[in-house]
């Protein structure tokens, strides 16, 4: 058949009205198997391809999620990308991706809106002031991923990073660790200050408190620095808490290598985050585990629930859990 082919060819092919043909390719809309399997026979058979913009022109609904990630060297971040994307293109969204670190994080979102994006998820990115107020006036909701803020009205979906914190401290101590420090990720983030607030607090309880303290603000380079300035001396520590495991993975290659120290024979270390590479062998890192299947899910269907009006409270902490390995395991 010469010349672009139209829902109303499909139509006439598959016997069926061409109101049919637009509810077979809308994602959500109602339409029996039967009607379904006869238009996308006929669709196939034609070479039809719906066309997704002039839809979003009818219904409002564009259909594409914005998706902002400020880096994708840490380990947790690929995964979380790759499951936040599968889930919303199985509920027929489709993704827009654009890196945090490329630009500022309020010109690349102001882009996105741009876009006529139906929702925001902001993936460790910080929410200006005035993003807020704009993505408010053009009614597009925008939900946190693995960071908070505490504005009014904010939906953020966040780890128990306190709980997870508690964890290792408590480990640590069960372990007779005496000299215990901390490497502390990015001191504006507030993954890293509930970490760090719920270690601290449960070597207060027991009568400890840190005996040293750098930041590698969830920077590898800046993360060996730290393990350098930590170690530089006799009286080091012998248990370090690092708030996520891509830095840790770095102090740990610092402490071995360079410093020539045992792991955990001379200092016990866990991260955060519990990403693949730390349960390789070489590694063997205690590490607090952030569900990422239970964060996606409750991303996107806090966003979807936003979009389609619902009324939406604030999601709880989703939990943690703490994998213990060789790198803090004293037999």
């Amino acid at each position: 058949m010469p010349g672009k082919i139209t829902s109303l060819d499909v139509a006439e092919k598959a016997g069926v009205s061409r109101s049919a043909v637009s509810r077979v390719f809308t994602p959500g809309a109602s339409v029996s198997d039967k009607t379904a399997t006869k238009v996308r026979r006929a669709a196939d058979e034609l070479g039809y391809r719906p066309n997704v913009l002039a839809r979003s022109l009818l219904t409002g609904k564009s259909r594409i999620i914005g998706l902002v990630v400020a880096y994708l060297d840490n380990h947790f971040y690929p995964e979380a990308l790759e499951k936040l994307s599968t889930a919303l293109q199985a509920r027929g969204y489709h993704v827009l991706v654009f890196m945090g670190s490329a630009a500022d994080p309020e010109t690349i979102a102001d882009e996105m809106l741009d876009y006529q994006v139906d929702g925001l998820i902001l993936a460790s990115v910080e929410m200006t002031s005035d993003l807020a107020d704009r993505c408010r006036a053009t009614g597009v909701p925008v939900v946190l991923f693995n960071r908070r803020e505490e504005r009014p009205g904010e939906l953020a979906i966040v780890s128990d990073n306190y709980a997870g914190g508690r964890m290792i401290a408590q480990h640590f101590l069960d372990a007779g660790a005496k000299r215990i420090g901390h490497i502390a990720g990015l001191e504006s983030a507030s993954t890293q200050n509930d970490r760090e607030a719920g270690f601290t607090d449960c070597l207060n309880e027991f009568g400890q408190t840190l005996y040293a303290r750098q930041v590698g603000a969830y920077d590898p380079v800046r993360a060996e620095e730290a393990a350098r300035a930590m170690f530089s001396g006799a009286d080091y520590p012998d248990a370090v808490f690092v708030a996520n495991d891509y830095m840790a993975i770095k102090v740990m290659d610092v402490v071995r290598s360079e410093i020539g120290l045992r792991v955990p024979g001379d200092v016990m270390i866990a991260g955060f985050d519990d990403v693949p590479i730390a349960s390789w062998k070489s590694y063997d890192l205690t590490s607090v585990r952030q569900n990422a299947d239970a964060m996606v899910a409750e991303t996107v269907e806090t966003l979807i629930a936003k979009i389609d009006g619902k009324p939406v409270e604030q999601p709880a902490l989703i939990p943690v859990s703490l994998s213990i390995r060789g790198s803090s395991r004293r037999d």
